[in-house]
């Protein structure tokens, strides 16, 4: 417990204090979000915004791992840093996108062939690695199986794990970043399932099958340190949502959005909690589908189902200001959110 306070507050501190400087530094270089033309007319005025403020909650993240590992003189476990290595690689991607939104001034950025590129590539890393590593126990990180509240099924094998691991990546990446068209809509609902995988890996942490060979205990290799991770990133997006709400003073970009949901889904899949993320993750899930309606929709009958997608800009053009569409949007987050814990108790609960 004293890993996950410490994580989460220095990565708190530090992205607090860190996002003012980064937006100095991005103002002086003229880095600023460029918006499309044919968005709503509202983002117009959004142009020059400073973005790729994703670089800092990475960074403070990684700090409050790295700090709370030091101050209390514990390793680092290869969970964590599996879970890091794909949510810096994945922002790594994004960050290159940024870049060349800004240096070459338009809204288009990399190729989607390139950037879907960049992710297999470090999704692909991710799985295989987290395949390996076994412990004392011969428990890896990841298991070759699908997972609800823990792994169900028959194994699908490694082959069909990793690339049922990468469609998850990048379905969840890119959900992050259709997500990410309102000041502070993306961050505030990846926070609260953040909080939420805290919560998950303390109470697989203290029902483990390594302290006790109960029927419902959890075999998850490193539940206590996906806790940490989870605190540090949650520490890092609380400090970043101060500076990126409505109105916002910076973007995190895709820089931050691609980092997101690939921390989102690390953390799923070493928890084992796989279709759980989808629930945790409803309003992300709703975005990501409103698209897919929409082009579906549009492609077979000639028709828009919704005025635009993603959703949020549907509400936008329906005549809701921002703050309204922001502050539903987090309580529907909340509301999924709350089932999605109360699902992943409700097998603890008495049945008298």
């Amino acid at each position: 417990m004293t890993n996950i306070i410490i994580a989460g507050g220095a990565a708190l501190v530090f992205v607090m204090l860190g996002t003012p400087v980064w937006i100095r530094i991005v103002n002086r270089l003229g880095y600023g979000q460029m918006i499309r033309d044919e968005g709503p007319e509202a983002h117009l005025n959004k142009r020059g915004t400073p973005t790729m403020g994703g670089t800092v909650f990475i960074v403070g993240s990684l700090v409050g791992y790295a700090v709370a590992h030091l101050v209390t003189g514990t390793p680092p476990t290869i969970s964590g840093l599996l879970v890091l290595f794909l949510m810096t690689g994945l922002g790594l991607v994004g960050f290159v996108d940024d870049y060349i939104k800004v240096f070459k001034q338009r809204s288009l950025g990399l190729r989607s062939g390139a950037k879907m590129i960049g992710i297999i590539l470090v999704g692909v890393v991710f799985a295989v690695a987290s395949l390996n590593f076994p412990n004392g126990y011969q428990v890896t990180p990841a298991d070759p199986s699908l997972s609800f509240l823990r792994d169900f099924g028959p194994p699908i094998g490694p082959y069909l794990f990793v690339v049922w691991a990468l469609l998850l990546i990048a379905a969840m990446s890119n959900g992050v970043n259709l997500t990410d068209g309102l000041d502070g809509l993306a961050a505030g609902p990846a926070g609260m399932v953040l909080a939420a995988y805290v919560i998950i890996g303390n109470w697989q942490l203290r029902n483990s099958c390594e302290f006790a060979l109960d029927p419902k205990c959890y075999t998850v290799r490193d539940p206590l340190d996906l806790a940490v991770v989870a605190a540090a990133v949650l520490g890092g997006v609380f400090s970043f949502l101060w500076w990126n709400a409505p109105p916002a003073k910076i973007f995190m970009g895709d820089t931050g959005s691609l980092a997101l949901g690939g921390v989102l889904v690390g953390l799923a899949i070493l928890t084992r909690t796989q279709f759980l993320l989808a629930i945790l993750c409803g309003l992300i899930v709703m975005i990501t589908l409103s698209v897919i309606i929409q082009v579906g929709g549009f492609k077979m009958t000639g028709k828009r189902v919704f005025k635009m997608a993603p959703l949020q800009h549907h509400f936008e053009l329906s005549g809701w200001a921002e703050t309204t569409i922001v502050v539903r949007f987090w309580l529907t987050s909340a509301l999924f959110v709350a089932i999605g814990i109360g699902l992943f108790y409700l097998e603890w609960m008495p049945k008298n």
